[in-house]
């Protein structure tokens, strides 16, 4: 039974106010928005994939208190010209920035009814898919992104949480193809996943771009079995990159060239969250192990990430992906 719009709608119209007079756009937009409703009692709560209602997004308060004034700020912006794509973007990015997945895929939806060629908004959505472990809809957002992407010319993408240095690192076309590869990998369609690593090293324009692109790249390959061409992609890779970002994937990358030993990978990894593994070294230390046949020490590691609180990581969602295959399911 079909829920009637207002009802999808009410606890973000709550928050905005202004959607109130989007009358009829929102008669536009109810088919895009009434598959995305989430329990009354918490629109934004996010099932695991094996079944696990996952908890709020953890950050520290003073974050908290950050983000919902750049929140705010973007809702206001939003509500002053709520036909801006930009305005739609940013509202879209800030409350996921907050965990608010559901609802920034709701705007991002509503966006869409106004700009249904809009390979921004169907990047950004794709992205929330992921993280809500929507694969086949990220698939199908990114791929749409693609294709519209074309014929652009190529920019830099603003970050909304800005790295140490305050410097964008991503242009479009390599976050369209970036996720689109993550997504297919997490699908376990390797075929495909390298197919858009292909595409997305093409963007890779500075070295953080191509550790990031070449982690998940020479996991897909190794992951199809294809060992040579795994190898090959971990020759450019050294310990004199210029890396502002992407740490992570750079230092696990040189692991699997054999720079660094396991056990220093792992010192890395706990030290980061004391209580459990970081998801994304963790990941990379738990593929080390499955590519190996210690089998019992990547379930150990999957196990210890599934622990974390940062769910809404790739790390975290392949270790979801990883675990379940292990169990055979």
């Amino acid at each position: 039974m079909k829920k009637p719009f207002a009802i999808g709608l009410l606890i973000l119209v709550s928050a905005t106010g202004c959607l109130e007079t989007q009358s009829s756009q929102g008669q536009q937009a109810e088919e895009s928005l009434q598959d995305f409703d989430a329990p009354a009692s918490d629109p934004n709560q996010v099932i695991s994939l094996s079944g696990m209602i996952l908890p709020a997004k953890s950050m520290s308060e003073r974050t908290r208190e950050q983000r919902e004034e750049q929140m705010e700020e973007a809702r206001k912006n939003y509500e002053s010209q709520p036909d801006s794509l930009d305005n739609i973007i940013w509202y879209g990015r800030r409350l996921g920035y907050l965990g608010r997945y559901k609802d920034a895929i709701r705007i991002y939806s509503v966006g869409l009814d106004l700009f249904p060629n809009s390979y921004k908004l169907l990047r950004h959505r794709g992205h929330r898919f992921i993280t809500t472990r929507d694969f086949d809809r990220a698939i199908e957002d990114l791929q749409k992104a693609a294709f519209y992407v074309r014929p652009v010319k190529n920019a830099l993408e603003l970050d909304g949480l800005p790295n140490r240095l305050n410097k964008p690192l991503t242009n479009n076309k390599w976050n369209i193809w970036y996720h689109l590869g993550i997504a297919y990998y997490l699908k376990g369609n390797y075929d495909k996943a390298i197919s858009s690593f292909k595409q997305c090293m093409a963007y890779a324009d500075n070295d953080d771009l191509k550790v990031a692109t070449t982690n998940w790249f020479y996991m897909t390959y190794k992951k199809s079995g294809n060992e040579a061409a795994a190898a090959d992609l971990l020759k450019p890779i050294n310990k004199r990159m210029d890396i502002i970002e992407y740490t992570s994937y750079h230092q696990q990358l040189l692991m699997h060239k054999g720079v660094y030993n396991v056990a220093t990978i792992l010192d890395y990894a706990y030290r980061a969250d004391n209580s459990s593994i970081d998801p994304t070294l963790g990941y990379g230390v738990a593929n080390y192990y499955s590519y190996s046949g210690q089998v019992d020490l990547a379930r150990d590691l999957f196990d210890r990430i599934l622990k974390n609180p940062a769910w809404d990581s790739f790390g975290y969602i392949a270790a979801e992906v990883d675990n379940l295959s292990l169990q055979g399911l």
